[in-house]
Order: structure tokens, then sequence, then C-alpha cells
């Protein structure tokens, strides 16, 4: 017998609600409060290691063990792999032939969501200068896979005694690239959740994005995992407007750091909304967001935190 609609919604959300059951368990040993303040590479840390990698990663839980949250961003490859990756193409700035070559500064042909993994995973995204991150360090590497990046911090965070990290991963969608450069929202989550609650780092992860539709679907199938809602630079909205519009109230509302003011934080943690801007990456405006008791910063720089 075919399945009515009513019944495959009740599927899903019966087996959204099972995961989340699985939440707690999943972290039982391990400390999953929130930081008190949240230090977060973007990208790993891209202003001094190749961004979205695991070696970035992994440096930066080296070098750097104030930094308590890793922030990265995910696409979906043509065979449903979720991978760490910023662009939806290959980017020519910093992104290289797996035979080294450079690729062309105007193709933009190279879609993640168009490649199977196996192809994807050959590129070089490592060893080529990025001029906009002069002080990156240079080695050969890869687009990694979602869960095989989290391995690799979580054996690290072991191999180094220091505590777990928390993750702060965005989903690279909008309305327009549906079917095109990824999948619609629905597949986007399910397939990103389920790596994160596979590899049992659900509650120490945030699920941030621009695309309010991935964080709603999130706050409805997943209300377990934390959510993020990105603001840029351009809003004129209030704190109000802000949630109404979503519909929920998030657990951060992550703004452009140069519209962050006394009153916005305000207005946030009166909903009791924690405010995590990006990106600073210059002293001076670290010390002002943190004047005004913001809850955490993103900086492509780590040794500013």
């Amino acid at each position: 017998m075919k399945p009515t609609i009513f019944n495959i919604g009740g599927l899903i959300l019966t087996l959204g609600l099972l995961s989340c059951s699985t939440l707690k368990k999943s972290d039982s040993n391990v400390n999953t409060k929130f930081p008190d303040f949240s230090a977060e590479a973007h990208r790993g840390g891209r202003g001094l290691y190749p961004e979205n990698t695991i070696e970035a990663m992994q440096m930066t839980m080296q070098e750097w063990p104030n930094i308590t949250t890793l922030e990265m961003d995910c696409h979906i490859t043509k065979d449903q792999k979720v991978v760490v990756t910023h662009d939806d193409y290959l980017n020519p700035k910093y992104i290289k032939y797996p035979n080294g070559e450079d690729i062309p500064a105007d193709k933009k042909y190279l879609k993640v969501f168009s490649l199977p993994y196996e192809d994807l995973k050959k590129y070089d995204t490592g060893t080529k200068f990025f001029k906009d991150f002069p002080e990156q360090k240079k080695l050969k590497t890869h687009i990694p896979l979602l869960s095989e990046l989290i391995t690799a911090v979580e054996q690290e965070a072991k191999n180094k005694h220091r505590a777990p990290m928390f993750y702060n991963i965005e989903t690279k969608s909008s309305a327009k690239g549906d079917g095109i450069l990824h999948p619609d929202p629905k597949t986007f989550v399910d397939l990103l959740t389920q790596v994160i609650i596979d590899k049992g780092i659900a509650s120490r992860t945030v699920i941030q994005s621009f695309d309010k539709r991935t964080i709603q679907y999130l706050h409805k199938i997943y209300p377990q995992i934390k959510s993020s809602y990105l603001i840029d630079a351009k809003n004129q909205q209030s704190i109000d407007n802000l949630v109404a519009d979503l519909g929920f109230i998030p657990f951060i509302i992550s703004p452009h750091y140069k519209i962050v003011t006394t009153q916005f934080v305000k207005d946030c943690h009166a909903k009791g909304i924690k405010v995590v801007p990006w990106t600073a990456n210059d002293k001076e405006e670290v010390q002002r967001l943190r004047t005004l008791k913001v809850d955490g910063i993103i900086s492509d720089y780590p040794n500013l935190l």
C-alpha cells in the first residue's frame, strides 16, 4: 500500500524526534555546556591555515588553547556526501587541479554539487598562495568529508588532553540554488544532522545559516540541536522583527560585526538569545565587541581571540 502524505510526514517527524532522543546520550562523558565565551576559529582559522581543512582545525587546536569552537561551512556533493567547504564551486583563488595546475581565474564551472566525492577530494586546497591571507601556512590537503573532519578533531582533543571542541556549522544554501547548487533544505539538513548525530557531537554543535529555511526545518524536526541565524551588514530589522520573521527564538543570532551595538546585544539578551558576531579580524574590533558583552566572536585569526 502506498503511504499517504500524512503518514510520510508523521514518519519524518517521528524519526527526527527519535534522533533527538539520542543526542544527550552521545555526549554523556564530556562537558556539553556551551562556552561562557565562544572563541570561534572561522573556517578553522583561515587567516593562518588553509580554510575548512582538517589540518586547519588540528593546528588551531594545537596552537591556540583559547579557541573553544571550530566554525566551518558545508556543502553536499553529487553523491550526497556532506563536505566541508565554503563556496559552491572550486574557488580558483586557492584551489588547484589534481595535477597541480591552476584553475583559470574566471572558471566557476566546477560545482561541488555536480561532483562525486571521489573526484572532489583529489583537488589541492592548501598549496596555492592565497593573497587575501598571506600568512597562511601552505600544505598539500583536500576538501574533507564532515565525518572525516569530526573524527580527526575528536581524536586531536583526546591526544592533546584538551576539552572537546564545539562546532559551528553553516549550511551554504539559498532558495535560488535549490536543486542546482545544493539539495532542498530538508535534504540538506537531514544529511548534515545524520553525520552530527552519528558522530556523537550533536549537543556540542550549532547549525547556522543565512538561509532561514534550513534552521526553521532544523528547529521543527531536530529541536535539541542549537541554531544560529546569520544576518549581514545590511540588516536593518529589529530583533523583534528578526525573531518574528524566523518564527522561533534561535539559540544565537550571529550578525556582521559592524552592526553590533549595545542596544543590539541588550535586545538579544532580553529574549535569551546569544550574540556571536562574524568576522572580526583586528584587535580593536575584538576588544570593542568584548566590551559590548557579546557571547562569542568569530574570527579568521584565532590568535586575536
